[in-house]
């Protein structure tokens, strides 16, 4: 063979070999990684130590860790000096959130024709919206157009309220009722409001799944009137009510407060690792003003820093950098997470090559959830590359012969960001206020009928709060993936490949209904 012929034949083996290299299917991901070792070092015991840490910050502040109170604040800390402890370099996101504070129980009366009140804060009653105004008002009710009663078939049939045309006739300083359907509160009430209402009623839809009453978000503080979620019953008798002569006169009244806060992310890279293969591993640090979140998000929370401290411990030199992040305000609508992807110039976007993310993996009556990639068990696919991430944990469960179920992305948690600009995203979760069927009970123990987490976002979400079975098996988990993801020379299909497709439809935002 002569040199030239050799040269060729060599160029074409190279070449070959470069696009074997970047092309690797991500179902390859894993590339028989073994996680065994950090499995080994990240133990109950480690883990639960970062939650006492955290139960006794909250006892030392109010019983609470709120973004932006001193609880969050020697939260944060925490997880920094332990960090540097552990050799990192962590550093500090800086952002400011718009806090949400009821000062009042609220009031809802109709006082004409029919004297009735209903229940503040309960599911057949009504709950005032995250970011409605205050307002004292007793006036007639107006229902917009396109209120669908009987309710359609199927969710989102109303488009009540989402056009300023639906207002059309609407005689200011009466309250708007408007019922939930295609677009989001906020859209309805501010409609409502700049065609002159003094208070808005938004009533659940109807159909199954949608009749009790909501503590909805409108995301951001842009009203001045009261703003309430109703359940579908109260709506449906105040529809009928104001078709009559006469209509129906309410009593509306909330009493809130809202202001700005300075808060934190903390982050924390691996020295070593490829920055365009880079995995961010998160949870979200902050707990509701009802409780010191424990498990909502202590259990995450402390599994990640966990991992990174026994990946440090254990000279783990990584192929890819992984990013741990422990994010702010993800209970006022993941705006820690989203602040941080809003960071990201396009070029960042796709150097991300994945986010798992872990929110409430200790729940008491647990279930162990796998976030569905591939949208085969809940019909709701996340980004290019999503699948990959959870054919990693359905891979490691199933070598451990552990059961799993899938569960939706629905926007309730910090993947949400990344899936936006179609970062490829996947996790675990133990379940919140969802009931346990009799099915999983028979899989999983525990108690069928009963709430997955029965003090989510309450006081009792303390150190006690927790399923020690299921928080030692998903903080291996996190390991085994985190580890997979870290070392793999795979690439991820996702974002690397163009802009990937996002899932910005979600019902919710973070733990808050926004439409």
């Amino acid at each position: 063979m002569n040199s030239r012929n050799l040269l060729v034949r060599l160029l074409l083996i190279g070449s070959l070999m470069v696009m074997l290299f970047v092309s690797v299917p991500l179902a390859a991901a894993d590339n028989g990684t073994d996680s065994s070792a950090l499995r080994a070092a990240v133990t109950l015991a480690g883990v639960r130590a970062h939650q006492a840490a955290l139960q006794a910050i909250a006892d030392a502040n109010g019983g609470t860790r709120v973004a932006g109170f001193p609880g969050h604040d020697l939260s944060a800390q925490y997880v920094f000096d332990q960090l540097t402890a552990a050799g990192y370099s962590p550093w500090y996101q800086p952002f400011t959130y718009t806090f949400f504070n009821e000062l009042e129980t609220p009031i809802l009366e109709q006082t004409a024709p029919n004297p009735t009140v209903y229940p503040p804060n309960d599911v057949a009653g009504f709950a005032t919206m995250e970011y409605s105004g205050s307002g004292d008002v007793t006036v007639l009710v107006q229902a917009t157009n396109d209120i669908v009663i009987p309710p359609g078939p199927v969710a989102s049939t109303s488009n009540s309220g989402c056009e300023a045309s639906d207002f059309t006739g609407f005689v200011a300083g009466r309250i708007a009722l408007i019922q939930r359907g295609t677009c989001t509160f906020y859209q309805k009430a501010l409609n409502a409001q700049n065609a002159g209402a003094v208070g808005v009623i938004i009533f659940n839809e109807g159909q199954p799944g949608r009749t009790d009453a909501f503590a909805g978000t409108l995301g951001a503080a842009d009203f001045t009137i009261p703003v309430v979620g109703a359940a579908f019953t109260v709506g449906e008798e105040l529809y009928n009510l104001s078709q009559q002569p006469g209509g129906v006169t309410v009593h509306m009244f909330t009493h809130v407060e809202t202001f700005d806060l300075p808060t934190v992310n903390v982050l924390a890279d691996t020295a070593g690792g490829r920055a365009d293969r880079l995995v961010v591993v998160g949870a979200h640090l902050d707990s509701v003003p009802a409780g010191p979140g424990i498990n909502d998000n202590g259990s995450g929370s402390a599994a990640i820093l966990e991992v990174a401290i026994q990946m440090a411990e254990l000279g783990i030199e990584p192929r890819n950098k992984v990013r741990f992040a422990w994010w702010s305000a993800e209970e006022s609508g993941l705006l820690g997470s989203a602040y941080y992807v809003s960071q990201l110039s396009n070029q960042d976007v796709k150097k991300h090559a994945a986010n798992l993310n872990f929110d409430m993996i200790g729940s008491p009556n647990y279930v162990s959830f796998i976030y569905d990639g591939d949208g085969s068990g809940t019909g709701t696919a996340g980004p290019n590359g999503s699948d990959v991430v959870e054919a990693v944990f359905l891979d490691y469960f199933a070598s451990q012969g552990l059961p799993n179920e899938p569960t939706a992305f629905d926007g309730r948690s910090d993947y949400g960001p990344f899936i936006d600009v179609g970062i490829p995203a996947g996790g675990l979760f133990t379940g919140a206020e969802g009931i346990k069927t009799q099915a999983q009970a028979d899989v999983f123990g525990g108690t069928a009928g009963l709430a997955y987490d029965p003090c989510y976002h309450q006081a009792c979400d303390t150190y006690a709060n927790n399923s020690d079975t299921a928080l030692d098996l998903m903080s291996d988990a996190t390991a085994h993936a985190t580890l997979t993801f870290a070392m793999t020379t795979s690439s991820v299909n996702g974002t690397d490949k163009g802009k990937g497709h996002g899932q910005s439809d979600f019902d919710y935002s973070g733990s808050s209904l926004k439409k």
